[in-house]
């Protein structure tokens, strides 16, 4: 594109580069104005709480500044290229996804406004040629509105473009069949399953995949993974948030590893059901098993629902799982983690100090010392109140 505008005096040029050396380092509170001006615009209110989108919003933001600014120092007061539109695309596809048109794109107007009031404050300071000041926000007031339409009218076409792409896209539609089958109304399974394009029949083992800051793909690749490792050959995946996943392995036992969960990733495994029924259980499993984990403060990477069971049926209230576990366990709680260990691996293997060695491998007489001296902590006598002792150290095994 031409610029409409003729190219600034060597005067003014001079003081667009002295501003433009002021904001090379923008103040966080200048950004976070910016970032937050964003957020108000039209619609995109609608994403402020969904910290995915909000943060890659506040990229994009921020990448266009910086554009703007990189520009100037190189070609004061000129028209500045549109970033790679392709940067945004997960971001754009993402908005639309969620129902978002080209009325978000308001944002970037918006957030402009804000920017242009910083950007006058800085020129008035590095200058007080009322002329030279003048041609000053002439031309990059000029720039700033090119840059800001020229940005827009790409992204317009971008979500266009996704727009279409996403008329064909099934996630919108299995989200729908899921949810009737979740909800338990009467739609019939060939019906479910046509648009699902997966048998309710069989055996089910859900499957809940989230990670902060972790893209669809790489949830995705994720499924691979345990797709690969129990030698599947289809799933069923539902798109349930930007960092979310929801999945269904039609299989009655399924091995999820350590090594195949990367960093910042959560694999929570719902117990295995049979048909329709299966299906939703297993599903449910998997989500209250990921409630209990965030009322634990977990930091558990790969979680069987099944493992959760006894914790789950307990309170809902934190405060009152916290008193129960101080009450029961007494000094026991704080004492060295050595020892808490050996008494729930010992609980684990039925109460046999052997096995419990073996298991720990240690000796046979470590583990005796360990019980003795755990068991002297408790408030009150392992006899009369080992299952509850039990119940107390399976919570904090949980919390580690």
């Amino acid at each position: 594109m031409t610029e409409d505008w003729p190219p600034p005096s060597p005067e003014a040029a001079e003081v667009i580069l002295a501003a433009i050396n002021v904001v090379a380092v923008l103040p966080q509170d200048w950004v976070d104005e910016y970032n937050a001006a964003a957020l108000r615009g039209v619609r995109l209110m609608e994403i402020a709480d969904d910290r995915v989108l909000a943060e890659a919003l506040r990229y994009t933001n921020e990448a266009n500044l910086a554009q703007w600014i990189g520009s100037n120092r190189v070609a004061p007061g000129r028209r500045v290229p549109v970033r790679d539109v392709e940067e945004r695309a997960d971001m754009t596809r993402e908005m639309v996804r969620r129902g978002l048109d080209a009325g978000m794109l308001d944002a970037f107007r918006t957030a402009q406004s804000v920017a242009w009031r910083r950007w006058m404050d800085v020129c008035f300071s590095v200058t007080d040629d009322a002329e030279v000041l003048r041609e000053v926000l002439d031309v990059t007031s000029q720039s700033a509105a090119a840059f800001v339409d020229d940005t827009v009218e790409a992204l317009a076409e971008q979500i266009s473009v996704a727009r279409a792409q996403l008329a064909g896209d099934t996630h919108a539609e299995r989200r729908a069949a899921v949810a009737l089958v979740l909800e338990g109304a009467p739609i019939t399974d060939s019906r479910a399953e046509s648009q699902l394009r997966y048998r309710l029949s069989g055996p089910q083992t859900a499957v809940v995949l989230s990670g902060s800051d972790s893209s669809t793909s790489r949830l995705e690749a994720v499924c691979d993974a345990i797709m690969a490792a129990n030698r599947l050959d289809r799933r069923l995946t539902v798109l349930a948030g930007a960092d979310r996943l929801w999945v269904w392995f039609p299989v009655d036992s399924l091995v999820v590893g350590e090594p195949d969960v990367p960093e910042g990733i959560r694999v929570i495994v719902g117990s295995a059901g049979h048909g329709r029924e299966g299906f939703r259980n297993s599903h449910f499993q998997a989500l209250g098993a990921e409630q209990v984990l965030i009322r634990l403060g977990s930091s558990r990477t790969v979680v069987h629902a099944e493992e959760l069971a006894l914790i789950g049926a307990m309170s809902d209230d934190p405060r009152t799982v916290d008193e129960f576990v101080a009450r029961t366990l007494g000094d026991l709680a704080g004492a060295d983690p050595e020892l808490r260990e050996c008494m729930w691996v010992w609980f684990a293997e039925k109460c046999n100090s052997t096995s419990t060695a073996a298991r720990l491998f240690t000796h046979r007489n470590t583990v005796v010392r360990r019980l003795a001296r755990a068991e002297e902590l408790l408030p009150m006598a392992l006899g009369r109140n080992a299952i509850a002792v039990a119940t107390a150290l399976e919570v904090q095994r949980w919390r580690q």
